[in-house]
């Protein structure tokens, strides 16, 4: 059943997007799978993008969905799967340039931020115990928040050969990157970032007086938030460090083709060998069950958090995001972990089976771990078991959801989640393109 806006509707159209819609929907044989590309896959541009050109410059405000505020995640994310046909159609190379511009002001604005608001509207975060500038919807500092656009723009520039992004202010955007990554190393003193609010929710606000608990500075970031917008109990979150490596490799090899600044190069180039030392010395422990292990906080001291979330960055997703190998035997040994009843947050009921997260409390699975565990899976009877439990659990609304009961997937949260949506688009792109005999089976279990 199509469940997209009607033509009129929809904030941004793109002829070779919908080409491609038709053209994988009429190739998969199981019509219910179809209809759910269908309406997910373009859900992002269908009701979230608000594209404009400003002074001959092309700016892109993303929306997350159902909160009218643009993550610097989530709005990487929700693009993302539109860059593999991005050379076919300039208006669609246009909007995530767009993204790129309004990504590069939003670091600008402030790099500890990980929302904002379309201008100087005021946010419902406005009263939080940080630095609240307008323009920000929210600041809570994680990691990603900066890896995520950096991962965009490399990309972009990589398929398109479009240099013409890399301008005065992204580079100033990039340097700001760096800068912000050593301060949070708190190599000399804790930085001036810290974060509180009043609420009853123990995730979302701080401990330690808004700077989070203790760490030994051992090279490390510290990430006072995780993905999920939840506070680190031990502060140096390894997924989103290890993305920090990546993404450093990556402003270093812009660098080294678009700017004559060797040693900045040299400087991304060392912080990144200097925290993925850091993570093998201080990340990888021996499980009781599993072997070693990537842990998923650790605190430099010695004390390690064993679990995963389904936000990503996240174990399950170190391949994806270039981190490892998928083969690499630490992380298969990590896989098999956080995929089992030892990760305390992996959940398994009638409905489905998958990683949940404390943002949902327990019991609720999102398909976004469903899906990443296909998109990093090699195990072809896997990933259809993935593509049943995503098939079945969207309540007949047709779109993916943030979390659902495991045993009722009728009980969800967040009706309209448009990253869910554009992760499920690219798994269905990348089995159309990689595996197209998993989409010729008429039916998943």
């Amino acid at each position: 059943m199509n469940n997209r806006p009607t033509f009129e509707e929809r904030k941004f159209t793109s002829k070779v997007i919908e080409d491609k819609i038709s053209e994988v929907k009429n190739f998969i044989v199981d019509k219910e799978l179809a209809s759910l590309f269908e309406n997910c896959f373009p859900n992002t541009f269908d009701t979230t993008v608000n594209f404009k050109i400003e002074n001959g410059v092309p700016d892109t405000f993303v929306i997350t969905g159902d909160i009218n505020a643009m993550w610097l995640r989530d709005s990487s994310a929700q693009v993302w799967p539109y860059l593999s046909i991005i050379n076919e159609d300039s208006s669609l190379k246009d909007m995530i340039r767009g993204v790129i511009n309004r990504q590069t002001k939003c670091i600008l604005l402030d790099p500890y931020a990980n929302a904002f608001t379309d201008g100087d509207l005021s946010s419902e975060w406005a009263n939080d115990f940080t630095d609240m500038k307008p323009g920000i919807h929210e600041r809570k500092w994680e990691i990603d928040s900066l890896c995520y656009p950096v991962r965009l723009v490399h990309s972009y520039w990589m398929i398109t050969n479009d240099s013409s992004c890399f301008t005065d202010e992204w580079k100033k955007a990039a340097k700001l990157i760096v800068k912000t990554f050593k301060e949070q190393q708190r190599k000399n003193d804790r930085g001036t970032y810290r974060f509180g609010r009043a609420t009853s929710w123990s995730t979302d606000t701080v401990p330690g007086n808004g700077f989070g608990n203790p760490v030994e500075p051992v090279g490390l970031i510290v990430s006072v938030f995780r993905p999920s917008d939840d506070a680190t109990i031990f502060p140096f979150l390894i997924p989103s460090n290890y993305f920090a490596v990546i993404t450093l490799r990556k402003i270093a090899a812009i660098f080294t083709e678009n700017f004559n600044e060797a040693e900045f190069v040299l400087e991304c180039e060392s912080l990144a060998m200097e925290i993925e030392k850091a993570i093998k010395q201080y990340a990888i422990a021996n499980h009781l069950n599993f072997g070693e292990v990537f842990a998923y906080e650790v605190d430099g001291f010695g004390n390690k958090l064993f679990m995963d979330d389904a936000n990503i960055p996240n174990l399950l997703s170190l391949p994806y995001l270039e981190c490892c190998s998928p083969t690499d035997n630490v992380y298969l040994n990590t896989r098999n972990f956080v995929l089992s009843r030892f990760n305390p947050y992996f959940f398994k009921g009638s409905a489905a089976e998958g990683i949940g997260s404390p943002h949902t409390l327990i019991n609720k699975i999102w398909p976004l771990s469903i899906t990443m565990r296909a998109l990093t899976s090699n195990d072809d009877e896997d990933i259809i078991h993935c593509l049943h439990y995503l098939k079945t659990t969207d309540a007949g609304t047709g779109f993916m959801h943030e979390s659902f009961d495991k045993d009722n997937a009728k009980d969800f949260t967040r009706k309209w989640f448009a990253w869910a949506n554009s992760l499920f688009g690219e798994l269905i792109l990348k089995l159309y393109n990689e595996n197209p005999a998993l989409l010729k089976r008429k039916q998943y279990y």
